[in-house]
């Protein structure tokens, strides 16, 4: 009887045993889980505004970044960059999308925002296919945007009126352009457009059209011209032989909440920076040679 007694115990402490390390093995399977899919358990509510030259990249990652954290749901919108600084600065949205630095902004007080930069873009002029100029001086391109040169025969190609079309104040794609070429001379009064897409389809339908588009905006509808000889690549911005770019920014506060801050982390990852960045036409902030900073200056990485 004791003995049967004795071994009925035995056969209890080794059940509860087994049934322990069950439960630490399951316990390590999730702490694994986690570890493997580090944004699986990030919840939260992100609105993102400004940039249009960022709008494709934020929406491609956004919903790569929901899909591996359901708990996360992500709204990118456009606007400009003054809109997403601005919005951003006063709390209103969780990341401001722009193309330019706070500090270039008025009004923005940059010392209560973070900096982000999550890639580079590059950012060129483009005009209708039948202009027939696909390489212009950066005294040309500068005379056109000011209104001294206003017929494309003028600069080698047909006897046709220019139609210039810019981007709206505020547009940090403008501000880049304007700072690239124009030194500091006025803007032609001219059409304005609020978005890299809305810009595309004018230029491209507008006979005598010229504009600058980012790099990603670039399609066979256009003629992306060269600037002095140099093409508008990639790898020329990398090297700043092609002047005309800038770093795209996710500002936040200094108060950004954890999924934020989680969003903003996956955009700057090497496997986005390596895949998405790339595959969308912008160029990886870990491939830039040069540096530059709020007042346009360029140096050396």
């Amino acid at each position: 009887m004791k003995k049967g007694i004795l071994i009925s115990a035995i056969a209890l402490t080794v059940a509860g045993l087994l049934a322990g390390c069950g439960s630490q093995s399951a316990s390590t399977k999730s702490s694994t889980a986690k570890g493997q899919t580090q944004t699986s358990t990030t919840s939260g509510k992100i609105v993102a505004v400004g940039s249009t030259a960022l709008q494709p990249l934020a929406d491609a990652v956004a919903k790569d970044f929901q899909d591996k954290s359901p708990g996360v749901t992500i709204n990118v919108q456009g606007g400009g960059s003054g809109t997403g600084l601005g919005q951003v600065a006063q709390g209103s949205v969780n990341i401001g999308n722009s193309d330019i630095f706070a500090e270039q902004k008025d009004g923005i007080d940059a010392s209560k925002l973070v900096d982000h930069q999550v890639a580079v873009v590059g950012m060129g002029p483009v005009a209708n296919k039948d202009v027939g100029v696909t390489n212009l001086t950066m005294s040309q391109l500068r005379d056109i945007f000011t209104g001294k040169i206003t017929n494309w025969k003028d600069v080698g190609g047909k006897d046709q009126k220019i139609t210039v079309v810019n981007r709206a104040e505020g547009s940090g794609t403008r501000a880049t352009f304007e700072a690239s070429v124009l030194d500091g001379q006025k803007a032609v009064k001219s059409l304005e457009q609020d978005s890299n897409g809305t810009v595309q389809k004018i230029v491209s339908t507008t006979p005598g059209a010229i504009s600058y588009l980012a790099f990603s905006y670039f399609n066979s509808d256009l003629t992306a011209l060269s600037v002095d000889g140099v093409k508008p690549t990639d790898a020329n911005v990398t090297t700043n032989k092609w002047k005309i770019w800038s770093y795209e920014h996710m500002y936040t506060t200094k108060k950004a909440d954890s999924a934020t801050k989680a969003f903003i982390k996956y955009m700057q990852s090497a496997a986005i920076q390596d895949s998405a960045v790339k595959k969308l036409g912008y160029i990886s902030i870990h491939n830039m040679k040069v540096v530059k900073d709020a007042n346009n200056k360029v140096t050396d990485k």
